[in-house]
């Protein structure tokens, strides 16, 4: 999916754009292997560093939930304030997201007592409403089209349920019906593989295409992420999520240091153009 067809935003009008008018430059990152790459690490971590913050800090979950809500509320606002795609600021709050969604899946199920199978049921049609609203709205779900403000709260409340839905999917594939982390793993990442080939082989829908495989990725990341760091009398492979936690921030760091340097993955009318916040 990393054709994902472009509605250009580039060039529309100035770079300082009030509410509901287009800014000059794309807010989200250009669909490459490299940001399948960090997507998936992102939910891994999601998956991890929610288990390893409920854990460490003693907060219970909903102690960490308003914690982490509220640091991500500050990095979305540091985000919706520039004014174009910035590597750093982007996926420290896709990362954030990952975390948040994550807890909202557990508070539902573990503090709530919310079946897997109601949460799945509820957070996909709350992501189906959000897709159905913005496209009445703005007639495009393309991310390459995130360009007012309006549209990339769409997108980041967009985000939100499909992390928060895949974290619901994940755990119940994985433990409901009892498959285990890495099948879970296997299954998810076939899945991704079947709408990849439905895509470039098939003609399915580069929009559709995106969409599907960015929900299927979160419980492919979170079922890595289990399978590492669970105890192995859980099916895990007993590393912790401290030591998966760290190994995951770190690769997703190099990367996002890597891709802030190059601007690799930015488009290429934007990469020759200097940009300033």
């Amino acid at each position: 999916m990393t054709s994902e067809t472009s509605e250009t935003s580039v060039a529309y009008g100035r770079t300082e754009a009030a509410p509901g008018r287009r800014l000059r430059w794309n807010k989200v990152a250009e669909v490459t292997a490299y940001f399948w790459i960090i997507k998936v690490l992102c939910t891994t971590v999601g998956e991890t560093a929610a288990d390893l913050l409920n854990e460490k800090l003693g907060m219970g979950l909903t102690g960490v939930s308003l914690l982490m809500s509220a640091l991500l509320a500050v990095v979305l606002v540091v985000q919706f304030r520039t004014k174009a795609y910035k590597a750093g600021v982007y996926w420290l709050a896709v990362a954030l997201i990952s975390v948040v969604g994550t807890l909202i899946s557990d508070n539902l199920t573990d503090n709530l007592g919310v079946p897997l199978e109601t949460s799945t049921a509820v957070f996909a049609v709350a992501l189906a409403v959000v897709f159905f609203v913005w496209y009445r709205r703005e007639r495009t779900l393309s991310i390459h089209s995130i360009d007012t403000l309006s549209r990339e709260a769409y997108y980041w409340l967009a985000v939100l349920f499909t992390f928060a839905l895949g974290t619901a999917a994940g755990d119940l594939v994985a433990e409901r019906m009892a498959l285990g982390y890495w099948v879970s793993a296997v299954l998810f990442g076939l899945a991704i593989a079947a709408v990849a080939v439905a895509h470039f082989a098939l003609g399915l829908n580069a929009v559709l295409s995106f969409w599907i495989a960015y929900i299927l990725t979160r419980p492919l990341g979170a079922s890595i992420g289990d399978y590492l760091s669970q105890p192995t009398g859980d099916g895990g492979l007993g590393f912790g999520t401290v030591v998966t936690s760290v190994l995951f921030l770190a690769v997703i760091l190099g990367l996002v240091v890597y891709l802030a340097v190059t601007r690799r993955d930015v488009a290429d009318a934007e990469r020759l153009t200097p940009q300033g916040d």
